[in-house]
């Protein structure tokens, strides 16, 4: 069923919900950064064939694409929208916060949309990325609109640490003790990261893991909230 929605004219959210399932092969409950990407060129190559526009959603419909193609121009980009609309910087988006994210990038687009298509948007935003059904995207669910090349959290995953080597961490590099870690603070850190953890941070990078990591910061202030988004796996 999930195959015949792929050269249709017109995709509801639900048909797009459909062929996610399919995409989903393991049955995970979400799609990793290849898998997603993977997902979207088929969609758009099936929908070329038949004569159409290479959107996986309908014009009303495509706000996926619109918040990747338009919002999400490079991980810093990402951060920075991650941080307008983490308002309470819980560290989480939750429905609320979702649904004026939506509003606010189908308004870029000339979309207006009624309450009752938000909430459905809504909905399905954590149907797709909330992969552990909590209600709320965390900032690596929704890092997995990040094109590939772009996604630096994905290498970051497999150097987090626990709770209380973080915090550890944090103190040490917080040379002065202002509470907060600076742009200098930061490249100590990170060059430190690079050469325990080589087959998977590239240390050629730090200035583009700089760049984007510090779009998390407070003018410039680090704060350990913040960094740990990146670096705490939360447990203790």
């Amino acid at each position: 069923m999930a195959e015949s929605h792929l050269q249709s004219p017109l995709i509801s959210a639900s048909q797009f919900f459909e062929i996610w399932l399919h995409f989903d092969a393991d049955g995970s409950g979400y799609l990793e950064g290849m898998e997603l990407q993977s997902l979207v060129q088929e969609l758009q190559r099936a929908r070329k064939k038949a004569g159409l526009l290479a959107h996986v959603l309908p014009t009303e419909e495509n706000f996926l694409l619109l918040f990747r193609c338009q919002q999400l121009k490079s991980c810093e980009e990402f951060m920075k929208t991650w941080r307008k609309y983490d308002t309470d910087h819980s560290g989480f988006i939750e429905t609320e916060e979702l649904k004026n994210f939506l509003k606010d990038l189908l308004e870029k687009a000339n979309k207006t949309v009624d309450d009752a298509k938000l909430a459905e948007y809504t909905d399905l935003m954590l149907k797709l990325f909330d992969s552990n059904n909590d209600g709320k995207l965390e900032l690596t669910e929704m890092a997995r609109l990040l094109p590939v090349q772009e996604n630096f959290l994905l290498k970051f995953q497999g150097v987090k640490m626990c709770g209380k080597e973080f915090n550890k961490a944090f103190e040490l590099y917080d040379q002065d003790g202002n509470g907060y870690i600076d742009e200098h603070e930061l490249d100590a850190l990170l060059k430190d990261l690079c050469e325990k953890n080589k087959q998977d941070l590239d240390i050629n990078s730090i200035p583009n893991y700089k760049k984007s990591i510090m779009a998390l910061s407070d003018g410039g202030k680090l704060y350990r909230t913040d960094l740990a988004l990146i670096l705490s796996a939360g447990d203790n």
